[in-house]
């Protein structure tokens, strides 16, 4: 007997800060204009999408001392976007990225559980954890954290967050006009929390919230982030997109969830994806290749190849070889801010193999960044990218994508419009919203 087919999850990442977005095109806009968002959001709630997602960066990145500007640099604070957007949206998920290592779980509690009950049940966090000293000299506790504690006050900061959720049972209000009472529990509210990193204790002021938590996401692919993703999250980023590497992780993230109580379903794994329709397979192709030469300028490939050399490259022809000399490899790196660099963990090996791939395949600087540096992408007519959506997420690769659109605001339009109304006919995505928050879009406990 066939297995039931899988509805698909769809968000979409307004993207930024990031060398995704072409915002040197004629039909880029703003990042910071309010009526930005407004457009991505309402694209993504008519094609009935799960939810918007925000990234954010706590400092401006720098590369060689200097602000790196090549990519797009700098946004207004997520959660002001967020409450924002759920005043023109009515249910599509509101997702951010909050750090958990230079907030507090009071008032990051206590934004979230606002925001829940501004947008009717629609909050979610991305929680993450800041990884470098250089993002810490905006905080008074500038980078003071070793790496083996990030995951340990992460875990506890979520753990001491949910208490402050928890401590409003959803009963309390009473407002009773005729008699003049509003509360049955002088104590709603009331907390104490001692731990590690948190010793707390007072009266959490926000009553308990449509969602009663926000939808908590997690974008980890270390040991540790796995397995407080199968403990803790609601859905996991993964930039794992490909058949064979996406069902690996998924069957891994998924098998964890047992130990900690959990169901499969309780936990989706969603990459991320870029996308280029075309009339045909082979304009789709075309169109491709030309945006990835506009998202990789011949300044951005020198940049994304300091990553690895931790050297000035500039004076490099980035339409060249690569460079004879070895990274320099050391505690100090050219490229501060840039969370790139932790991928590459054997700079030495790394470019051992690049050297290989570029003089089996005649490539220039340019041309490795744009092969080796490409996320999943889904290319073609617009039946041709639902196909290719539906297949990854039958045969459990993913339960879905996160679209990250190469311009914004109106990057999502073609995708709306051409592509979700064929997943629709083929019953693998929702023509209507079922619920009202993000919880029922996605298909969570309540």
């Amino acid at each position: 007997m066939s297995k039931p087919l899988k509805q698909i999850h769809l968000a979409a990442h307004f993207p930024g800060v990031n060398n995704t977005t072409v915002w040197s095109d004629p039909e880029a806009g703003s990042h910071i204009e309010f009526s930005s968002f407004a457009h991505f959001a309402r694209t993504a709630e008519r094609a009935k999408f799960d939810f918007l997602f925000l990234a954010e960066g706590l400092r401006l990145r720098e590369q060689g001392g200097r602000i790196y500007d090549l990519d797009v640099v700098g946004r207004p604070d997520t959660f002001t976007v967020l409450a924002a957007l759920a005043a023109v949206t009515d249910r599509l998920g509101l997702t951010g990225t909050i750090n958990s290592t230079f907030n507090e779980p009071y008032e990051v509690a206590r934004q979230f559980a606002s925001l829940d009950h501004l947008s009717g049940g629609r909050a979610a966090w991305n929680v993450v954890t800041s990884w470098d000293a250089f993002t810490g000299e905006n905080f008074r506790r500038g980078g003071f954290l070793p790496k083996e504690e990030r995951y340990s006050r992460a875990k506890e900061f979520l753990t001491t967050a949910n208490e402050l959720f928890d401590s409003w049972h959803g009963d309390e209000i009473l407002a009773d006009q005729a008699t003049g009472a509003f509360l049955n529990d002088a104590k709603a509210g009331s907390f104490v929390h001692t731990g590690q990193h948190f010793d707390i204790q007072g009266q959490f002021d926000v009553p308990r919230s449509p969602q009663g938590r926000p939808v908590i996401f997690q974008a980890g692919d270390s040991e540790e982030g796995r397995e407080f993703a199968a403990s803790s999250a609601d859905a996991i980023f993964s930039r794992y997109a490909t058949l064979t590497e996406g069902q690996a992780f998924y069957a891994d993230v998924k098998r964890r969830l047992a130990a900690y109580g959990r169901r499969p379903e309780q936990l989706k794994i969603l990459p991320a994806a870029t996308f280029v329709l075309g009339d045909t397979d082979a304009e789709a192709e075309e169109k491709a290749r030309d945006v990835r030469r506009r998202q990789v300028s011949g300044a951005t490939a020198l940049k994304h190849l300091e990553f690895v050399w931790n050297r000035d490259l500039s004076g490099y022809d980035p339409e060249g070889p690569l460079p004879d000399v070895d990274p320099d490899v050391g505690d100090h790196h050219i490229a501060e801010g840039r969370a790139q660099v932790r991928m590459y963990r054997d700079p030495l090996a790394t470019a051992r193999e690049w050297r290989e791939l570029a003089a089996a395949n005649n490539w220039s600087i340019r041309d490795l960044v744009i092969h080796t540096g490409n996320r999943q992408s889904f290319v073609g007519t617009p039946a041709t990218v639902a196909t290719a959506i539906n297949d990854l997420v039958q045969a459990d690769a993913s339960d879905g994508f996160i679209l990250v659109p190469h311009l914004t605001p109106g990057g999502l339009d073609a995708f709306a419009d051409q592509v979700v109304p064929i997943l629709q006919e083929r019953g693998v995505f929702r023509t209507e919203y079922e619920g009202p928050t993000l919880r029922h879009h996605l298909g969570l406990d309540q």
